[in-house]
Parts: C-alpha cells; structure tokens; sequence
C-alpha cells in the first residue's frame, strides 16, 4: 500500500448527497444503475453503480450516499460519469455502499 500524506488526502472532495432517481443502464457491461444524485450547492450530478445486488431502485430513493465528486468526469459506454459512489466489496464481490448513520445537508464535505 502506498502511503500519502493529509495534503494529498485533503484533495479528494467526499461529499454526502441524496439520491433523487434512479435509472435501468440495460448497457452496461456488468448489472448497474444510473443514478441522479442532490450535492446541495454543488448540484444534481449523475453516476452509474454496480450495486444492483443489494439494492432496489426504490430502496435508493432518498437514501445519503458518500460521492467523490472532484474526479473527472468518465465515459462509461455511452454514458457520462460525473462522480464516483463509494462503497466496498462484500465476500462476493458485490457493492455495498458506504454510509452514513445520520443525516447531514446535501454536498457535506467529509472531514
């Protein structure tokens, strides 16, 4: 693992916001969704996530999710990422999102 300091760290803007849609990406490589997310002041922004098998469309719904939202934007087959959904691995490869207990204004910056 390679180290990094905090000024390196401090660059990477983690921002809560809520999910407001989600979407069918029947495109994509692997099982995913696109979904529209609220940053707050920092706007509506939209990503895919391969999170389909822990997650429903409408258990989405108005759920706070943990985005970067500082990289740049990617191309993912015809679809144009503008931040990445965080979240880790289970035993089987699939996402499970990273979360928060409470709830904090949309576009939140983790500190």
């Amino acid at each position: 693992m390679e180290e990094i300091t905090w000024a390196d760290f401090e660059k990477v803007e983690l921002r809560a916001g809520t999910i407001l849609e989600v979407f069918d990406y029947p495109e994509a490589r692997k099982p995913a969704y696109k979904v529209k997310v609220d940053f707050g002041a920092l706007g509506i922004k939209m990503s895919s996530a391969q999170i389909t098998k822990h997650y429903t469309k409408e258990e989405l719904i108005g759920r706070q999710i943990i985005g970067v939202v500082n990289f740049p934007k990617k191309q993912i087959g015809k679809f144009m990422s503008e931040f990445l959904i965080t979240g880790f691995s289970d035993q089987n490869g699939d996402i499970v999102l990273s979360s928060l207990k409470g709830t904090v204004p949309d576009g939140s910056k983790m500190i």
